[in-house]
């Protein structure tokens, strides 16, 4: 199991023990949002061979910090639309890390909206009437931070990045190749088989690894089951055992 919660390693860190103790492979991830040609793409980072650097986590800590700027902004977004919440009501989700998915529960407790999807749809998320922006790093310091920490990258869910022609998306994948990105994620709760097919090819391609993920959200999901996703997501054991293999195999390249 791969934990990648967004800028945080918190919940990496509380499961490692017991993890141990079950003999669970437990895979310690991260999960950026960062920009490219001024749109917000999902970066992941795994930490395969060794822990993430002291000077990493010193970095997401100025991540986290940016998120709770937005959070501030976003309210006071939410109140100019007639929605009355406070800081402490979503905190009180969210905890250490609260997001855009405690807004929405907060938002459903008090009637505002009928279901978490709704609170995304109309306020939410990036097209939506509420929604604020917050500060990203680029997707070549994301790269660079999490390499430099130790780990090994790969683009989230690329079908959520827009509407591209399959040329456009491998001059998209080779752009990011070029600024250092190792892997797509081709397995995912939201890609359908045709999408599996086309970033197996190009990740073939462009001489991408592969990872995968259900993108379990507890809660904010109740659609996706952990590691099944809606129900037909299957990932094999090879896609890990060659994510693996990929940073020796990078090292012997340069």
């Amino acid at each position: 199991m791969a934990i990648t919660d967004h800028d945080t390693l918190a919940g990496y860190d509380k499961a490692a023990p017991r993890a141990r103790e079950l003999g669970l492979d437990l895979v310690c991830g991260i999960e950026l949002s960062t920009k490219l040609n001024g749109k917000t793409v999902h970066l992941l980072g795994y930490f395969l061979s060794r822990p993430p650097s002291e000077e990493f986590r010193t970095w997401i800590l100025d991540m986290q910090e940016s998120r709770r700027d937005r959070n501030r902004r976003l309210l006071e977004r939410l109140r100019s639309l007639g929605i009355e919440l406070t800081l402490e009501e979503v905190t009180r989700k969210g905890r250490n890390m609260t997001g855009r998915p405690h807004f929405a529960k907060a938002m459903l407790e008090k009637g505002y909206v009928a279901t978490i999807q709704e609170a995304f749809d109309r306020y939410l998320d990036e097209s939506a009437q509420g929604y604020v922006d917050r500060r990203e790093p680029l997707l070549s310091e994301g790269i660079e931070r999490i390499k430099a920490g130790g780990g090994l990258t790969s683009i989230a869910h690329p079908v959520r990045m827009g509407k591209y022609g399959r040329e456009q998306m491998r001059e998209l994948m080779g752009q990011m190749k070029d600024i250092g990105l190792d892997a797509i994620e081709v397995y995912h709760s939201d890609h359908r088989p045709r999408d599996v097919e086309q970033y197996l090819e190009l990740a073939r391609e462009l001489d991408l690894g592969i990872t995968g993920g259900s993108d379990f959200h507890g809660e904010a999901k109740p659609g996706v089951k952990l590691g099944t996703g809606p129900g037909a997501l299957h990932i094999e054991r090879s896609v890990l055992d060659r994510l693996r293999a990929l940073p020796s195999k990078h090292r012997d390249a340069q």
